[in-house]
């Protein structure tokens, strides 16, 4: 059933309290229209955040809470999950800072999991200070596809560019390992899937970008592209999954190519997130696809060389913010639609 706009509670992880996650969610919501569309709860104590707020010089209005039903639609809401007054060092990457950041993270995705909140927005993290026995992950996306449904896959987001990955976190001398048709056939599938019920695309187009320069060069430099990616692609492309490549990757983004495609999928990294960062001009949106539900981030990092300066752009906070809001929408359309099969033939009609 889809709910009224002001009534679409959007979960806010805090991240690193020494970065800039909280100057861009303050920012965001300093907005009062952005209340119009959700209600955000930001998972972390309502005194640290009005401490930051006066330090920014900002104006938010936020209203603390101490138990998730307690949510008032229409504001701000700040959730208490510690009591006690934590030490900010703003720009300092700090241990203690990371045990917050994370007490935030694993509290909202327990909600998220739980139904209590619809979607879920992660200020940026430090992946060095988050570490301990308790949480092992190199960052938000592991933890996720751990504790939720389904195979989790970064989807670098920006208006109609969208750039997925087959690898992420791992060393480049390490990609061509773990390069197998599981895999692929796997993150080409759960980009399809995301697609069509998360962004509307019925028939998707996707692009797979090449390992080596030059796609290999007919196995002068490099063979995987011949030996793995094109069987697995065609394979692919014959069980009616309109998948294209593998294309070189530096004259694809260099001539437009990308334009023609519903999304990308890049081989590794930076291979795909180098271009897109370039393109997407600090509006682009981290979004987990693959999962039962949804989580979305800013494109950047904790900032911590401009942290507490109140001179952090947010605006890729805000269209996290709005992505996950659309893809709220969009996936409540396609499970509405889906239920009767008339109403789908008649839309493609």
């Amino acid at each position: 059933m889809m709910k009224k706009a002001e009534n679409i509670i959007v979960g806010i992880s805090i991240g690193d309290l020494n970065g800039i996650g909280s100057e861009v969610i303050l920012k965001t919501f300093d907005d009062s229209r952005m209340l119009e569309l959700c209600t955000p709860v930001i998972f972390a104590n309502v005194k640290v955040l009005s401490f930051i707020k006066k330090t920014l010089g900002l104006e938010t209005n936020l209203h603390g809470i101490d138990q998730i039903n307690q949510i008032v639609i229409g504001k701000i809401n700040v959730l208490n999950i510690w009591k006690e007054s934590v030490d900010l060092n703003f720009g300092t990457n700090d241990e203690e800072i990371g045990k917050y950041a994370i007490k935030s993270f694993v509290a909202a995705t327990n909600a998220l999991k739980e139904n209590q909140i619809d979607v879920l927005v992660t200020a940026p993290i430090n992946k060095y200070n988050i570490q301990s026995e308790d949480f092992k992950f190199p960052g938000h996306t592991d933890y996720l596809d751990k504790e939720l449904d389904g195979n989790a896959m970064m989807l670098m987001v920006q208006d109609k560019l969208r750039v997925g990955l087959l690898t992420d976190h791992i060393p480049v001398n390490e990609v061509a390992k773990h390069l197998n048709e599981k895999l692929i056939t796997q993150k080409v599938e759960t980009i399809k899937q995301s697609l069509i019920q998360d962004f509307g695309i019925n028939k998707p187009k996707i692009a797979v970008l090449a390992l080596n320069p030059h796609a290999g060069d007919n196995g002068v430099i490099g063979k995987e592209d011949d030996e793995i990616l094109k069987p697995i692609l065609k394979k692919l492309f014959e069980k009616g999954t309109l998948v294209f490549g593998p294309f070189a990757a530096d004259g694809f983004f260099g001539n437009g190519q990308y334009e023609k495609y519903d999304a990308v999928v890049a081989t590794y990294h930076d291979q795909g997130l180098i271009p897109f960062k370039t393109l997407s001009f600090g509006n682009g949106v981290n979004y987990t696809a693959g999962l039962n539900k949804i989580r979305t981030s800013p494109d950047h990092g904790t900032a911590f060389e401009i942290a507490g300066k109140g001179v952090a752009d947010f605006n890729s906070f805000k269209e996290a913010v709005y992505t996950a809001i659309d893809i709220y929408n969009s996936r409540n359309t396609y499970q509405e639609i889906s239920k009767n099969p008339l109403k789908i033939k008649e839309k493609q009609l």
